[in-house]
Parts: structure tokens; sequence; C-alpha cells
């Protein structure tokens, strides 16, 4: 690459992509999971369709905005897993996106049903709701035992009731990958029971998340809906999930200071929290990884520097050195960029738009 590139840019490696991409299509199918990917990690049209050409049944998104630009890219079949609350224009736009693809929405409550039911009007069974559920989480969703009452709200509103989602986002922790998935499968055949004694015997069961996925139960799920795992982030590097050599997307940074001094060797990146972002959970040893220096720390994030400290035995690079930044949480820097580059072999060959950046509502 050299300095064909500015910094910070974010570079896509499209070999190891396309690599991620079949082998969860694999894994999934191997369960007899559908994968609905959950597109918000990307936010790219060209991705999603490589994991519709790879088996993918849909695509999931977090809003309706996301929804809006897929949508317009041709995919009909989407999922909105978000507990929306409906406003008359929010209502207004999730009818349009309903010209052109089949839409399911998230709900998690009988306020937000009726009132969804009554923003949408004579539209409202052009929709599907799934209803969510707390699978130890703790962040959106209900216990097993409320879901037959919101179903049964669901289904006097005009909606049909399509199934129960979760998100074991806990399982973003180190060893909680399989209690989360085990906690996922008894919370969603649970709702389940709770669907069918309302009359609702024909239902999806939605899960997943990329540290869940592999150890998902295919007897209790019907639907998995993992994001991360098409690039890899420093969180997976570190709980273990994934090797560097799975990871498919780095930010390329320019070493613009250095200090070999005695109080730290150190050196100083143009990649800070306006690309990398700052999400750094409680078990992350930095605010992100070198990946072909896997010793050192990023120890300090400023908007525009990233501070990297280097064990006493480690060759610091030298001043104007190209460096390979892991992010922390890679959905937070798709966000934050217009565009990828794409390279093959090292080299550049493609530059991809980020169509759906800062569609947040």
């Amino acid at each position: 690459m050299g300095d064909m590139l500015t910094t910070p840019t974010v570079i896509v490696d499209e070999q190891i992509l396309d690599r991620n991409i079949a082998a969860m299509a694999r894994v999934m199918a191997d369960k007899g999971i559908a994968l609905r990917p959950h597109v918000k990690t990307h936010k790219i049209v060209e991705i999603a369709r490589k994991q519709v050409d790879a088996g993918a049944a849909g695509l999931t998104v977090a809003t309706i905005g996301e929804a809006e630009v897929f949508a317009a890219a041709g995919f009909d079949d989407l999922f909105i897993a978000y507990p929306l609350w409906l406003t008359r224009s929010s209502a207004a736009r999730l009818v349009a996106v309903a010209q052109t693809a089949r839409i399911r929405f998230g709900v998690d409550s009988v306020d937000g049903v009726r009132n969804a039911g009554a923003r949408l009007g004579d539209a409202v069974r052009s929709f599907e709701v799934l209803i969510e559920v707390d699978s130890g989480h703790h962040r959106t969703g209900v216990h097993p035992d409320d879901v037959g009452e919101i179903a049964l709200a669901a289904i006097d509103a005009g909606f049909a009731v399509a199934g129960v989602f979760t998100f074991p986002g806990h399982s973003y922790g180190t060893d909680q990958a399989v209690p989360a998935a085990r906690g996922e499968a008894k919370t969603l055949r649970k709702a389940s029971r709770s669907l069918v004694e309302v009359g609702a015997r024909k239902h999806v069961r939605s899960g997943g998340s990329t540290p869940s996925a592999l150890d998902a139960d295919g007897t209790s799920l019907t639907e998995a809906r993992p994001g991360v795992y098409v690039f890899g982030d420093a969180q997976q590097w570190e709980l273990g999930r994934i090797e560097p050599s799975d990871i498919a997307l780095t930010v390329l940074a320019t070493v613009v200071s250095r200090d070999d001094g005695p109080v730290g060797r150190r050196v100083v990146l143009d990649s800070g929290s306006k690309v990398l972002g700052a999400d750094r959970p409680d078990y992350a040893s930095g605010f992100g990884r070198l990946i072909d220096h896997p010793q050192a720390r990023i120890v300090a994030l400023s908007e525009h520097h990233a501070t990297v400290e280097f064990p006493s035995d480690a060759t610091l690079p030298v001043r104007g050195s190209r460096i390979r930044v892991v992010p922390n949480h890679v959905c937070t820097v798709l966000n934050l960029v217009d565009e990828v580059a794409v390279v093959r072999g090292g080299l550049v060959v493609d530059t991809w738009p980020v169509a759906a950046r800062g569609r947040n509502n």
C-alpha cells in the first residue's frame, strides 16, 4: 500500500472478508440456523451483497435509516432489530420503505405495540413484529413470561407476530460466550412457549451475537444475527474468539512522533478517537491493538492522536512508518468514515462507500 493512501484510512482485506463470510455461512448452515447478518457493523452495500450471495436469508438493520439505504439498494427482506417507538414522521418513512421490501421490526411493550399500530393506521397489516426478550444482557427486552400479553396486543393492533428475538450482548466478556449462548437458547425456548399459548405456532426464534454465534443452539434458534464476524476487531481478538489472521479491517496510520527516552518507549499515531472510536471494555488491554506489533498497547487516545507504548526490548517504528491498527469495536469505526479502501494481496483494488453512515434514526 505504501504511500498510495493518506492516513488515517480504513482498509478492508477482501480475501479475509470473503473467508469470514463463507465460514459463518457454513457454520450456520451446518446448525440448520438461518443467517440474517446485522449490517450495522459495516453499513456497506457491497458487503451485504456478498453475505446474501453466500446464503444469508435477509439482513438485520438497527434503524429505519439503515433500512431505507439497503432497501434502495435492492435488498427486500429486512428486520429492524430494535424496539421502535414510532412518531408520525418515522411511521411515514416505515410505510414508504415497505413499498419495496418486507419489513419486520422489534417491540418490547404493550405501549410500544399500541403506539406503532396507531401511527401506522391502515398500513399496519403490511408489517410483522418480533417481540424482544431479555436473555441476560439487561438492556431492552422483556421476561419470556410477558411475551404472550404483548403478542395479543400486537394482534389486536393489526400486526402479524413473526416471532421472538434476543441479543446476548453479555457474550462480550471473558469466558461468557458459552454461558450467553445457553441463556439465549433457554430464554427463546421459554418465549416460544408463550407464543404457542396464544396461538402463534409457527414463528421465528432469532438470536445471536458474534461471540456466541459459534455456540448457538440449532434446536432452539431458527435465525442468528451476528455482525462483527465479517471484520473481527480487537475485542474479539482479546476474548480469544478469533486470531489476528481473521481480522479483515484495520486502520492504516502513520507514526508522527516518537519517544525513546527514559520516561517511556512510545510512538504517537495519527489515528485518534475520530477514526478508531473510544470504546474500551473492562477486559481490553488498551484502546486497540497493532496487528503487526502484538505486544504494543494503545494507552491513550485523543481526537487525532493514539499513544502507543512498546515493551522495553522492542524496536520502535521510525517516524513516517505505516502501522495497521485494529480498533476495539469495529462497528463504531464505520460510522466515522465515508469510504473504505479495499485491498487484495496488499494492493488497493477498490473503494467502497459506507452507504449507511450516519443513518442513526
